[in-house]
């Protein structure tokens, strides 16, 4: 059975690079000191690899045992994307990345390519722009699954396309897991990726309270704090009760503008604690943050009209030569692998 799987490679090698971090550097809040720490980093001929290393364990074992047959990984190069140009704010409260990580990104582009991986990147896009495009292209040549830990990627879910969301702990994706394994269309012995949960469309509604077509919507209202997108200030907990009750934001807007005074607003306000059990009303927030609500929403929705530079036939990994993958393993001491 032939699977494409969608990788975003961002959050895969920042995850392996902490993963496999000295904990000298790992626990040290002092970023000058970390420096002093940076030669324990695992290296080979002057180049850090430990993220790289990490990763590519990482890329094999889930081709092994989840039977890939394709695959595209995408990665950010920029943080300068149409978002930031849309909004000056969008990730601007985020640390500079650490040089060891910094120099392991080129480093691993550069090796996946020479591999003969199908690897995405764009200036203008982010990587869940181009992984949000693939899916769109391709989920319904053949069963997609995208593998992120960013939960943004939940919008990205539908009857073709499945998430592996990754958890910071095992035991919580065992857990995310065996609750839902009867509705898994694999089921219940499919093998997946190390923690990672696997979220179906059913899945997203009972586990995050929308369905993956409202979340742009939904961070629209609650925002997004590592994104630093602002959404409508106090109004987190009535965002899933009210886009269950009415669907979009647009809705919401339309049920607020049809109070003509006061008085009105006071009974839907009623109507959404009785109802929905929203006890604190948030009809002046979202009056008052109306513009924030729908930018937020626009910079949380992921493109999915993005060309790629890789055809589905190009993501195939019968492509992938051992050859390749020796040399390239040779050129950073990947001995065991």
């Amino acid at each position: 059975m032939e699977r494409l799987l969608i990788v975003d490679g961002s959050s895969m090698l920042v995850t392996s690079y902490y993963g496999l971090l000295p904990k000298q550097i790992l626990f040290e809040k002092d970023e000058e000191k970390k420096k002093q720490y940076y030669d324990q980093i695992m290296q080979y001929n002057g180049h850090y690899t430990n993220a790289m290393y990490a990763m590519t364990k990482t890329l094999k074992k889930i081709e092994k045992e989840q039977h890939i047959t394709h695959m595209v990984i995408c990665f950010d190069t920029t943080r300068d994307t149409f978002r930031r140009k849309e909004y000056s704010e969008y990730k601007a409260q985020r640390s500079a990345t650490p040089e060891p990580l910094k120099d392991q990104f080129v480093q691993m582009e550069d090796m996946l390519r020479e591999i003969g991986y199908a690897v995405e990147m764009s200036d203008e896009f982010e990587a869940d722009d181009l992984a949000g495009g693939a899916a769109a292209l391709f989920s319904k040549e053949m069963p997609t699954y995208i593998i992120t830990k960013d939960h943004d990627y939940l919008q990205l879910i539908d009857d073709n396309t499945t998430l592996w969301l990754v958890q910071t702990q095992q035991d919580k994706a065992d857990a995310i897991n065996k609750k839902y394994s009867a509705i898994f269309s694999d089921g219940k012995g499919f093998s997946l990726p190390d923690k990672a949960a696997q979220i179906r469309p059913e899945i997203c509604l009972a586990e995050y309270g929308v369905r993956p077509s409202q979340i742009p919507d939904l961070k629209g209202i609650t925002g997004d704090i590592s994104d630093n997108i602002p959404g409508v200030k106090g109004v987190s907990s009535a965002a899933a009760p009210l886009l269950r009750e009415y669907g979009t934001l647009d809705a919401i807007y339309k049920a607020i503008d049809s109070c003509p005074d006061a008085k009105t607003e006071k009974k839907l306000s009623a109507f959404w604690k009785e109802k929905l059990g929203v006890k604190r009303s948030p009809i002046n927030a979202m009056k008052e943050y109306r513009d924030s609500a729908y930018m937020s929403s626009h910079l949380a929705t992921i493109r999915r009209d993005v060309e790629l530079s890789h055809s589905l036939d190009q993501m195939s990994l019968e492509r992938l030569g051992d050859t390749k993958r020796r040399e390239q393993y040779e050129k950073y001491g990947f001995r065991s692998l």
